[in-house]
């Protein structure tokens, strides 16, 4: 297993996990928080039955936080699962709302702050897990390409 950099979904192999990390017009970054790890992560999660990526990112992103994201998703990374021969990918969206949302689903919240902040709270939550920076890194790579930062 590894993280590694992308700019277009992989077609090799099934994608049966999608996150994002959605951008709001202010350059933050909203995460979410997942009540059973009791950890900060990415939105996002398993793919359904026949879900297209972006029918799986636009149902987890409003089940998690109450959150409706841009058409516009922009491919930064994956990893490659030995164990299901598949993919997780993670995306870049901005954010066009947020909706009241219950949490009744396995995050409890949601944190917005900016990329280096996030470091910051992975640092201090999981310094063992530079995977997660890592992806954060990427992602702000990834964002300021963009010219989204």
């Amino acid at each position: 297993m590894m993280l590694e950099k992308i700019t277009a979904l992989p077609i090799d192999k099934k994608i049966a996990g999608v996150h994002c990390i959605p951008i709001l017009e202010n350059n933050t970054i909203v995460m979410a928080w997942d009540k059973e790890e009791q950890l900060l992560t990415t939105i996002g999660g398993r793919a359904e039955g026949n879900e297209s990526v972006d029918e799986t990112i636009e149902r987890e992103a409003f089940e998690e936080v109450g959150m409706k994201i841009s058409s516009k998703r922009i491919p930064f990374a994956s990893w490659y699962w030995e164990s299901t021969d598949t993919y997780t990918v993670w995306l870049l969206a901005r954010t066009i709302e947020f909706s009241p949302s219950t949490f009744d689903n396995e995050k409890s919240g949601y944190v917005i702050c900016n990329f280096d902040t996030a470091v910051q709270i992975f640092n201090k939550l999981e310094p063992e897990n530079m995977a997660r920076i890592q992806l954060l890194n990427f992602a702000k790579e990834r964002a300021e390409q963009l010219k989204w930062l």
